[in-house]
C-alpha cells in the first residue's frame, strides 16, 4: 500500500482469474472516501477502517468488480458501474448504475470512453491538480502507455483505437496531473503531457 498523493493510495495484487497483477486505488481525501476497481490488499480489508471507511466503490467497467462485494459487505459501501454494464451482475451483486457525465459522490466525474465496451469509463477526480483513473482502454507497461492489445478489441481493433483516441483527446480539456491505471503503475506528475504525447503518436 503506497500513498502516491495526499489521501490517494495505490496497491497491486495478483489476479488469479487473468493471471497477472492488477492495480487498485483508495481515495480518503474525498468526502466520502471511495475505492476504485478494488481487490483486497496484503494489509487486509480492515486496514481501511482504521483510516476513513470507504462509502462508495467505482468500477471503470463491468469486469473490474473484483473484490467489491467483500468491501460492500464489510463497510456497507455502494458499488457503482456505468448502466450499460449492469447486465453482468445479475441478482447476486448489488450494483448501482450511473451515466457518462454524472458527478458521483466525492465529486468524481464519470467521463465517457466507450469504444472498447459501452460502459468503459474514465473517472475524473478533482484533487491534487486533477486525477484521471483509467480502466482497460489504456494500459501502462514498462513506463510506456499503450492501448489494450488488439486481440481484446473485438472484430475491428483499428475502429476501436480510433474511438479511444477520440475519447481521450476530448479528456485533455480537463485539468489533471496524475493518471491512475487498472493495469499499470500510475503516472504522478506530468500526466497530461504524457497522455497528449501518446495520443499524438498512435
Amino acid at each position: 500500500m503506497k500513498e502516491i498523493l495526499p489521501g490517494v493510495f495505490h496497491w497491486i495484487t495478483f489476479h488469479e482469474g487473468i493471471g497477472q497483477d492488477v492495480h487498485s486505488y483508495y481515495v480518503s481525501a474525498a468526502e466520502p472516501a471511495y475505492l476504485i476497481d478494488p481487490r483486497v490488499p496484503d494489509e487486509k480489508i480492515g486496514w481501511f477502517g482504521k483510516r476513513k471507511p470507504p462509502r462508495n466503490i467505482y468500477l471503470t467497467n463491468r469486469l473490474h468488480y473484483r473484490h467489491s462485494g467483500r468491501f460492500a459487505k464489510h463497510y456497507g459501501a455502494k458499488v457503482w458501474c456505468h448502466k450499460a454494464g449492469l447486465h453482468a451482475f445479475g441478482k447476486t451483486k448489488k450494483v448501482t448504475g450511473f451515466s457518462h457525465g454524472d458527478t458521483l459522490p466525492g465529486g468524481v466525474l464519470a467521463l465517457e470512453v466507450g469504444a472498447l465496451c459501452p460502459e468503459e469509463t474514465a473517472l475524473y477526480i478533482p484533487l491534487s491538480g486533477g486525477i484521471i483513473s483509467i480502466g482497460d482502454a489504456i494500459i501502462r507497461e514498462d513506463g510506456e502507455l499503450s492501448f489494450v492489445p488488439d486481440y481484446l478489441m473485438g472484430d475491428d481493433p483499428e475502429g476501436v483505437k480510433r474511438g479511444l483516441k477520440k475519447a481521450f483527446t476530448s479528456h485533455l480539456k480537463c485539468d489533471f496531473d496524475t493518471m491512475l491505471f487498472a493495469h499499470g503503475e500510475p503516472v504522478v506528475g506530468g500526466a497530461k503531457k504524457e497522455l497528449r504525447r501518446f495520443l499524438k503518436n498512435v
